[in-house]
């Protein structure tokens, strides 16, 4: 789960920034904020992240809080996943569809109580995602954004709950599994800690107020110095992601793909009862879709990028189009993200990626490229 760079609009900052540019951080503009990209470079970030443990602001997210007796109903009206089956304390992962059945967004909702519940979205969907929830939940429930006075910090790597426990007392929350979070005291700072990522690591995310984000983020690093924490960037975030095949929205999912054809028809109960593109979801499920995205490997000289056509493998016009693509540090190979033709998209299947006018040879894979052991 996130988004694309984005807007002309003047540039706001994270509680961070100052941490950021004394550390060296290469900022650049990502969805109305002012954010770094890397700082000791993307390959050793995303090393120290599969390899250690690795530090992102990730503030620039949207919290939103739903109150009430009713909050339960409304939220699971709107998403497709289940949210009646979550319990005190757990998280689920869930797109958010319009009557269309496409994608506004994906998220993660928090059951912190039968009547009380936080939605993270991404950046980019704040303003939409909010007037979505907000005109639901009227008359119904309280609603409230909370993303301008919640920082999120996401604490990433085999080494991050050592770390952590160089922070506070965490022993209450040294076993919960994933998709759980709890209360914590981390440099006698009020958090949240929700063992959630974005990274294909175990770790956690972390919820504080705004104005001590710093002093987590700064004591964080302090500590885990001897673990071999690196602060890491968006561009890092990116490649440790599609590692893991995670959809970016903006790039693999926006309001022109469904769950089904996007991978994510997990997300999708429909025995729940009523949600917002039900119907038309329903109807895709039960006729199939036409194209599905798929993970590949480039066998020929060249790097797919986001935006670049394909072409059945005896070439002509194109049948899709990449949605991501990179340099993979881990695996060493040049991977992406792309949709294909049905037709094309069994493990195997081989095709071309046209970049920059010159087709180059590609190959399904099974997916995820890289799974933590």
């Amino acid at each position: 789960m996130s988004d694309q760079a984005q807007s002309d609009a003047p540039l706001r900052r994270t509680s961070l920034y100052e941490a950021h540019k004394r550390a060296g951080a290469r900022m650049v503009p990502f969805t109305g904020y002012e954010m770094p990209v890397q700082y000791s470079g993307l390959v050793d970030e995303h090393k120290a992240v599969r390899e250690a443990v690795g530090l992102f602001d990730v503030s620039h997210m949207g919290e939103l809080e739903l109150r009430g007796v009713y909050a339960k109903q409304v939220v699971n009206f709107l998403v497709t996943n289940d949210i009646g089956k979550l319990v005190d304390g757990q998280a689920v992962y869930t797109c958010c569809c319009n009557a269309e059945g496409t994608i506004l967004d994906d998220l993660i909702i928090y059951r912190a109580a039968s009547d009380r519940f936080l939605v993270v979205c991404n950046a980019s969907n704040r303003a939409k995602i909010v007037a979505v929830f907000e005109k639901a939940a009227k008359d119904h429930c309280e609603f409230v954004d909370r993303s301008d006075e919640t920082a999120l910090i996401a604490l990433q790597g085999p080494k991050a709950w050592q770390v952590l426990a160089q922070a506070g007392d965490i022993s209450h929350l040294a076993a919960m599994p994933a998709f759980h979070f709890g209360e914590a005291n981390l440099f006698n700072v009020p958090c949240t800690v929700a063992r959630t990522g974005y990274t294909g690591e175990d770790g956690c995310e972390i919820f504080c107020p705004w104005d001590e984000a710093p002093k987590v983020w700064d004591g964080l690093l302090t500590v885990g110095a001897p673990f071999g924490i690196k602060p890491a960037g968006l561009g890092c975030r990116d490649t440790l992601r599609l590692e893991c095949k995670m959809a970016l929205y903006g790039n693999d999912i926006d309001e022109t793909t469904n769950p089904i054809e996007a991978g994510l028809s997990w997300t999708i109960k429909f025995e729940k009862g009523d949600f917002v593109g039900r119907e038309v979801l329903a109807r895709a499920k039960e006729r199939g879709v036409t194209r599905k995205l798929v993970g590949f490997e480039m066998t020929g000289r060249g790097i797919a990028r986001h935006g670049y056509p394909t072409k059945a493998p005896e070439g002509g016009e194109p049948v899709g189009v990449v949605t991501s693509g990179s340099p993979s540090p881990t695996t060493g190979k040049n991977i992406g993200l792309a949709y294909l033709p049905v037709a094309l998209t069994a493990i195997g299947s081989k095709f071309l990626v046209d970049c920059r006018g010159k087709d180059v040879e590609a190959v399904v894979v099974k997916t995820p490229f890289y799974k933590r052991k």
